[in-house]
């Protein structure tokens, strides 16, 4: 088995065998006869012998070490013995095999400097690489990654969602628990999330908690305290779903959400509707303020679930009530209200 013609990393390979240029002297062609070739292999000699440049082992390119040939050196020699032709034969022989022996010498040692030349030269083309690279700046991968938004940045935002839209009816209840932070009446309710309406639903759950806890809103001085739970029976279930969807459960209350595509509390079930495209795109009565309209809508949906009802501001430039239907209008009868999406906003 040959040595392999590839090489490992930082080892030289021996080029072909060649025969040394020129003839051979004549006083070595006098010491044999006619027919005697001292560069002819001789027979009966086990095969790796014949291969000057072949070692016990073969490289493996793959880790740099060399593997076992293939020749088994335990097993009996085959082939005819070479024939001895007396002292004056066996002295030119090994006068001859001195004289190749230098010349192999000699090639592998020039073989042996040009690979490491090539090292050398490989080793400062590798360094100019590096420092051109190191020039030229970073890499794309070594960009800045989009930060993340923080929970006043996200409910700031609106999503796109159609006024349309008619979802699949199914929901997945938000995982986790927000416990009650304070020692009011407890509620607890469960945040459910229309399946396929590409909103999230942490963001969702999360301006629940907030909202409904905060003192200006229904747990105003401690009176009442909300808690999330995902398992067990909750007093009431915050939906967000799709418009299609919020309007066949608000119509099991006998309420009708399609002509201005408004939210519900269906009474009647478990279930605080939130209208997914209102949720996302806002109304027009808010503009801009797609947060505090996100609150307001929580907390009017929540309090005919504590039992109030529809009220209207009753002075010009006065804060709408909460329980005004401010997704609908601010102005009535000549007065213009001020949009509010808080029960207590003074607190």
């Amino acid at each position: 088995m040959r040595a392999p013609g590839g090489a490992g990393p930082g080892v030289a390979i021996p080029r072909q065998r060649q025969a040394p240029s020129g003839a051979p002297r004549q006083d070595y062609l006098d010491a044999f006869g006619e027919d005697d070739d001292v560069f002819a292999p001789r027979t009966g000699v086990p095969a790796h012998a014949s291969e000057p440049y072949a070692s016990v082992t073969d490289w493996d390119p793959r880790t740099g070490v060399g593997v076992p040939s293939e020749t088994d050196d335990d097993a009996p020699p085959t082939g005819v013995p070479a024939q001895v032709r007396g002292s004056k034969g066996r002295t030119f022989t090994g006068i001859a095999a001195a004289a190749v022996t230098t010349v192999l010498a000699v090639i592998v040692a020039g073989q042996v400097a040009n690979g490491r030349d090539d090292a050398d030269v490989g080793t400062q083309s590798a360094t100019d690489q590096a420092r051109d690279a190191r020039d030229s700046g970073p890499s794309p991968s070594s960009s800045p990654s989009v930060a993340t938004l923080t929970y006043a940045q996200a409910m700031g935002e609106k999503y796109p969602l159609s006024a349309t839209l008619k979802g699949s009816g199914k929901f997945d209840a938000v995982s986790g628990f927000d416990k009650a932070p304070g020692t009011g009446r407890k509620y607890t309710y469960r945040v459910d999330v229309e399946q396929g309406l590409g909103l999230d639903g942490e963001l969702f759950a999360q301006a629940v908690q907030k909202t409904l806890n905060d003192d200006r809103s229904w747990a105003h001085s401690g009176a009442r305290t909300f808690e999330r739970i995902y398992t067990g029976r909750p007093d009431f279930v915050i939906t967000l779903a799709s418009p299609g969807t919020t309007a066949k459960w608000c119509a099991k209350s006998g309420l009708d959400t399609t002509e201005d595509n408004v939210s519900c509390d269906s009474a009647s079930t478990e279930r605080v509707m939130i209208n997914a495209y209102r949720w996302a795109q806002g109304s027009k009565t808010y503009g801009d303020q797609i947060h505090a309209y996100r609150q307001m809508l929580i907390n009017h949906e929540v309090g005919h679930r504590l039992g109030y009802s529809h009220v209207t501001c009753s002075k010009n430039g006065q804060l709408a009530p909460v329980m005004q239907q401010q997704t609908k209008f601010l102005d009535h009868d000549g007065i213009h209200c001020l949009p509010n999406p808080w029960p207590y906003p003074g607190s």
